[in-house]
């Protein structure tokens, strides 16, 4: 057969499969962001995250006006504690680039953060605002590490979102992920009355390195200051309960975190 022509169907054959790639949209190379489209989908579409947000704002806007009303202004001036990422501002653009382009987080993070353009949750600006204008101080602790540009534009970030921002109380990390030393910081000079988070951790030292057992007994121990004195929201794209499925670590092949998410799914049935 002539050479010419098997060239001719080889390169047509390429062509038609480069065409049908293209028609079913874009790949996911890395399983780490394929598999979570479905949580992220649900972050960005529906109706009940947006519910769910302003549901733990509604509930914190009750547990302060309660406090006003019966403490005095004696003592320590009131403080709230709050997360950043998915407390108080949604960053799924991020996740969204992620997963059309299958480069999971670290990949462009450092970018993203720098444009400063994540918007505010639903309900965040009007509560914040709420609780400033009744003197009360808002700390925001994140875990966004506290290097390069990414303190500035973590402050103008909170800033373009519509945020009560005083820069002092704007605190990253540097090597420790406990939020344990920068948390009894605030307690020095402040009455901490709520703590905001996606993340158990972001709440109690009790919470920190836990395994999935440990974080649920830890929770049933402390149910009662749920929605009383820590304000939770809804993450289901990522944070430490993912780690706790890897056993404490992610640095793991993706076969093997594919066979750890089959195992703790059946320890549950």
């Amino acid at each position: 057969m002539n050479v010419f022509y098997l060239q001719g169907i080889a390169l047509f054959l390429s062509i038609l499969f480069s065409v049908g790639c293209s028609m079913m949209g874009p790949r996911f190379p890395h399983a780490s962001v394929e598999r979570s489209v479905n949580a992220t989908l649900w972050h960005r579409t529906s109706g009940e995250m947006i519910a769910l947000s302003h549901q733990a704002f509604n509930v914190a806007k009750m547990r302060l006006d309660e406090d006003l009303r019966t403490r005095g202004k004696g003592g320590k001036k009131r403080a709230l504690v709050v997360d950043v990422d998915e407390t108080a501002l949604d960053n799924s653009p991020y996740q969204v680039e992620a997963i059309m382009t299958g480069k999971g987080y670290p990949v462009g993070w450092k970018k993203w953060v720098e444009k400063a353009q994540a918007k505010p949750l639903p309900g965040a600006v009007d509560f914040f605002r709420y609780a400033a204008s009744k003197g009360v101080d808002i700390f925001y602790i994140t875990n966004r590490k506290d290097q390069g540009a990414r303190r500035e534009a973590t402050i103008k970030n909170l800033e373009r979102a519509g945020l009560p921002v005083n820069p002092e109380y704007v605190i990253l990390r540097k090597k420790d992920r406990s939020k344990i030393e920068r948390r009894g910081r605030v307690a020095k000079t402040h009455r901490i009355v709520l703590l905001f988070g996606d993340n158990l951790s972001d709440f109690h030292g009790d919470f920190d390195d836990l395994s999935l057992e440990d974080r649920k007994k830890a929770v049933e121990k402390r149910r009662k200051e749920f929605g009383d004195r820590f304000i939770v929201f809804p993450n289901p794209v990522y944070g430490d309960w993912e780690k706790a499925v890897y056993e404490g670590s992610f640095n793991r092949s993706e076969e093997e975190k594919a066979k750890m998410r089959k195992k703790a799914l059946l320890s549950t049935r």
